[in-house]
């Protein structure tokens, strides 16, 4: 294998720094309102415990430009002991003689979890002297925040070039179901929504492979107008896109949508044909036609990967057409792969994830790998075992 995976290297006794993705959401009080991320790494928790490691566990939370008290890894820490049914030591700083003396007091299977690393802005921009001072507080890394492994961060792909590194229980899974989408029998079908730009041209890239591919959210808004098609007010993002892929037959954008005349519970709305949507109004959903034909190219495909709501889900009357998509896909007999972030909080949402081949606990790191390309983490950990053995 290129890269170390947990149970091939040595952790036993050792001070085990772990790169986890606890970024999920809160409500303004702090609650959480979804800790399927903080479960999904219990496995390498545990695993780490029975080897009696020292586990130090980080993580962002948010997109701090600053410290913000709102953002604080607290109530995380919080979380995990109820979850594990242990202690889990807060730490409330991320580098320095503080946080080394504290872990330093740690006893082998004990726990830490510091502070949110975004408070430094030296972790988005991978400043290597950051990640020099997170490796000192650790002799082994372990990347088990699978949502993050296309984001060339100091603690992604920093810190392994100063320690021996592996991922973890969580990555090695997710890696191994998303080959299936990665590698897909074909026909294969790619469903691509929501409003991160970044994702449309990815999905660029992504349609050599698919033998359908369809836009959705605000990305079909995109492409729609691209296509000559008026969107109202709708939200769009100003992106260049390839003359081939506009073109393309095999790319797919809605055929109706529901539209909003504002986006609250309380909104008017009506479905409407794109080539109709008023001036004024904003998409907020796909409608009937588009899941029919969504439905069709289903039936014929034995691969499918979905990434992004086609609809606001958030609000219960644009929910719609997310639900249906979600529960069309949960009962078909294929292979259906979805990408998490918000997909998966949909998934999560309608009590539909037992249906899916697998339910991804990242967005954009889910898209980016199965498009084919190499995950920056994943070198990272490649160059680390290159180094270190």
């Amino acid at each position: 294998m290129k890269f170390n995976t947990l149970k091939n290297i040595d952790v036993e006794n050792k001070k085990v720094l772990v790169r986890v993705d606890f970024n999920v959401p809160m409500d303004k009080k702090g609650k959480i309102l979804d800790d399927r991320r903080i479960k999904a790494v219990i496995p390498t928790i545990n695993y780490l415990v029975k080897k009696k490691a020292v586990i130090i566990l980080m993580s962002h939370l948010g997109r701090p430009k600053k410290v913000d008290d709102k953002l604080r890894m607290r109530p995380i820490a919080k979380r995990l002991n109820k979850l594990l049914k242990t202690n889990v030591s807060y730490v409330d700083d991320c580098l320095g003689a503080s946080v080394e003396e504290q872990i330093d007091e740690l006893q082998a299977g004990e726990i830490c979890l510091l502070e949110n690393l975004r408070f430094y802005p030296e972790e988005t921009k991978n400043n290597k002297l950051f990640a020099q001072g997170l490796a000192e507080l650790g002799n082994v890394y372990v990347n088990d925040a699978f949502a993050t492994l296309h984001r060339a961060n100091a603690s992604v792909v920093g810190v392994p070039h100063f320690l021996p590194s592996c991922v973890g229980l969580l990555v090695t899974k997710e890696l191994k179901q998303l080959d299936k989408a990665r590698k897909p029998r074909k026909p294969f079908f790619a469903i691509i929504c929501g409003a991160k730009e970044d994702k449309l041209k990815v999905a660029e890239k992504l349609f050599t492979k698919a033998s359908n591919l369809f836009i959705g959210g605000v990305l079909g808004n995109i492409l729609l107008k691209a296509r000559g098609y008026k969107i109202g007010k709708s939200k769009i993002e100003k992106i260049k896109l390839q003359k081939k892929f506009v073109d393309s037959t095999k790319v797919i954008t809605p055929e109706d949508v529901v539209v909003a005349n504002k986006l609250t519970q309380s909104a008017k709305i009506k479905t409407v044909p794109v080539s109709e949507i008023p001036a004024g109004w904003i998409i907020v959903d796909i409608g009937p036609k588009t899941l029919k034909r969504i439905k069709e190219i289903v039936g014929h495909s034995r691969t499918v990967f979905w990434s992004g709501p086609p609809g606001m889900f958030e609000i219960p009357k644009f929910s719609k057409g997310t639900k249906a998509l979600a529960k069309m896909l949960s009962q078909a007999s294929k292979v259906t792969i979805a990408g998490g972030g918000d997909t998966a909080e949909a998934i999560d949402k309608f009590k539909l994830a037992k249906g899916f081949t697998h339910v991804s606990t990242g967005g954009g790191a889910s898209v980016v790998y199965v498009e084919g390309e190499e995950l920056p983490g994943i070198k990272a950990m490649i160059d680390s075992k290159n180094r270190f053995g």
